[in-house]
């Protein structure tokens, strides 16, 4: 997942090097070649598949990016880390801009973003969310043990 733009403009890079990488694929004649076609084949399609996941990232960052996302489905607490990060994307604000609302350095603001909010408390998480916005409605199911319906 894209996190802020410095990412954003090496993931553009990388997905115009695949691109290009591609493209000389095409071009090369395979007549004389030493490379059994199954080889070449299986090149382009880890190339073309690279190429497809860069691609879905950048067009997840674009659009999280241009506000166009106000809804993140959570099917689990495990995506809260993400949700957050998302959030503070669409929301316009970079990981210094969060960080200063919060008065934290950035660079702690990077590392609980690289760590999945591993090492951030409870009440830090609900000062981001409530900072960022973020409005949950969802249900709690539990899961009853020893009891009887009887």
């Amino acid at each position: 997942m894209i996190k802020n733009e410095r990412q954003y403009r090496i993931t553009k890079a990388q997905a115009d090097k695949f691109r290009r990488a591609l493209d000389g694929l095409s071009k090369r004649p395979s007549p004389g070649t030493q490379v059994h076609p199954l080889l070449e084949k299986a090149q382009e399609d880890a190339l073309r598949s690279q190429l497809a996941d860069l691609r879905t990232e950048i067009e997840e960052y674009e659009i999280l990016r241009s506000g166009q996302r106000s809804v993140l489905a959570l099917d689990s607490l495990e995506e809260l880390p993400q949700a957050l990060i998302k959030a503070r994307i669409a929301s316009g604000l970079s990981q210094r801009e969060l960080a200063a609302h919060l008065g934290i350095k950035e660079q702690q603001m990077q590392r609980y973003e690289a760590t999945g909010y591993a090492h951030a408390s409870l009440s830090r998480v609900m000062d981001i969310a409530r900072t960022l916005g973020i409005q949950v409605h969802k249900e709690a199911l539990l899961q009853l043990r020893g009891v009887s319906n009887g």
